[in-house]
């Protein structure tokens, strides 16, 4: 599987705010996730072109991430320059 229990806990672990483990709530931790997602089923699109149901899940969880990445600009910018940083995301 290419989302296993460890790599899930190394992402939260590196992006989280708390920087722990089970730190699975913050939004940090939540648009990293969400990140290496999206750059797994791109990978996986780029192979099967006519999957369409996993392009909506796609586009699905670019939304999901850009509310979260609005609410962090909206609410504390800090965090928001932080993780656009540290992921290497567009604004």
């Amino acid at each position: 599987m290419y989302l296993d229990t460890e790599k899930k806990k190394e992402l939260f672990k590196n992006h989280g705010r708390s920087k722990a483990e089970n730190d699975t709530g913050s939004a940090e931790s939540q648009i990293a996730l969400f990140t290496y997602r999206i750059g797994h089923l791109t990978q996986h699109l780029k192979v099967n072109k006519k999957d369409h149901s996993s392009r909506t899940g796609l586009l699905k969880l670019v939304g999901k991430r850009r509310r979260l990445l609005d609410y962090l600009y909206k609410n504390e910018i800090e965090r928001y320059r932080a993780i656009i940083a540290e992921l290497g995301l567009r604004k």
